[in-house]
């Protein structure tokens, strides 16, 4: 019985190894060149030195590549290819060239390759990238720290004013709390899919993030009900709670590092100056959100530190990565990690809300619920100024 269980799996597999194998070998039947060559050169990120530029690239396209001419703001210039200026599929390398750029001014590169398919990046503002140094490591946590924990600690520390709230009342700041996340959820989403859309497009960057955050969010949701068969139907404590919107909001944040150190790192100093005043405004908010399920409970003050620390400290390790190191598809990788988990706290808290609702024989929707939503909505969407441009 095992045995014809096992043919009915092989004889299909079989079958399409032999199709693809004879496609692969023969052709799909159409013999007829490429309009174009197709080639896809990626420049992954350009890295500004004392003598000139160094671009990373990779080959992302079906067929192997030669990189056969470099221009810098419409000059031919001469360039250097390491391992080798041919790259097969997947391959990467590092094009070194000489050049007096001046301090301040945009630069434009063009790679071109032997069919001369041209791939392009930009310096927007030439200055020397930072190097990881001891130095520049420090001051970039220092960063992430004035972004990240200070401004939620402080959030948090809104706590003894909302703990003398009514039940209703506080029902209206957990409304709140909704608003604020589903702007930060759509945010996330939003940020998610600029970052995937510089990745090279064989990785599919908006996938990744469409991805990351449903798996995300299906993966909590599963987390819940153990926890709830587990605990005998009583669900996430009100301290659990915090822990994870504060874990979803730490992802959130290290975009918002990422943003910062991507910044710094492009010479738009200026920029990241105003992106750290605009994010520590904006992320007082989050602090507040955070200490809302609380509000029935006494927590002691090494978990409020604790809150604050895994929902700040990722600022921290993004401005690092951002700064240093930054890969488009990785930074797509969390932001859809974090869009989903904040998604599932919108979940939880918002059942909260119409449970409670139910017992005291009362309508989901309240006027205060309602107008702690729009609040919600409306702070972050004005302390938002700050950071858009």
């Amino acid at each position: 019985m095992k045995g014809k269980w096992l043919i009915t799996v092989l004889i299909p597999l079989v079958l399409l190894i032999g199709v693809l194998g004879w496609v692969l070998k023969n052709g799909a039947g159409v013999e007829k060149d490429p309009a174009a060559p197709i080639e896809v050169l990626n420049i992954e990120r350009i890295k500004v030195t004392k003598i000139g530029f160094e671009l990373f690239v990779s080959n992302t396209g079906p067929e192997p590549l030669t990189i056969s001419q470099v221009m810098v703001n419409d000059s031919v210039w001469n360039f250097n290819v390491a391992p080798q200026a041919k790259l097969e599929r997947f391959d990467e390398g590092k094009v070194t060239i000489s050049y007096p750029w001046v301090e301040g001014d945009p630069h434009t590169i063009k790679l071109i390759t032997e069919n001369g398919i041209i791939s392009e990046g930009e310096v927007a503002a030439a200055t020397l990238t930072p190097e990881v140094t001891w130095s520049n490591f420090l001051n970039y946590g220092l960063i992430g720290f004035y972004v990240g924990i200070v401004p939620i600690t402080l959030g948090l520390l809104w706590y003894p004013f909302m703990k003398r709230f009514s039940r209703k009342s506080i029902n209206g700041i957990l409304a709140l709390t909704v608003g604020l996340l589903l702007f930060l959820f759509v945010g996330t989403l939003a940020d998610g899919f600029e970052i995937g859309a510089e990745a090279p497009s064989v990785f599919q960057g908006n996938m990744v993030v469409i991805i990351a955050a449903s798996l995300t969010f299906l993966l909590l949701i599963g987390f819940d009900q153990y926890q709830q068969r587990k605990q005998e139907k009583k669900g996430y404590s009100p301290f659990g709670l915090a822990l994870l919107m504060a874990a979803g909001i730490g992802l959130h944040n290290f975009g918002e590092g990422l943003a910062i150190g991507s910044s710094f790192a492009l010479g738009e100093a200026a920029l990241g100056t105003f992106l750290i005043i605009g994010f520590t405004l904006h992320n007082i908010t989050e602090g507040i959100g955070i200490a809302a399920p609380l509000l029935k409970t006494t927590p002691r003050y090494r978990d409020f530190l604790l809150l604050g620390v895994i929902a700040g400290a990722p600022a921290i390790a993004g401005t690092w990565v951002g700064g240093f190191i930054f890969s488009p598809i990785w930074g797509a990788l969390f932001l859809g990690i974090g869009a989903g988990a904040i998604l599932q706290v919108i979940y939880v808290i918002t059942k909260i809300l119409i449970e409670d609702h139910r017992k005291h024989n009362e309508a989901s929707v309240s006027w205060l619920n309602l107008s702690g939503f729009a609040i919600g909505l409306l702070i972050m969407y004005f302390t938002a100024f700050f950071v858009k441009f």
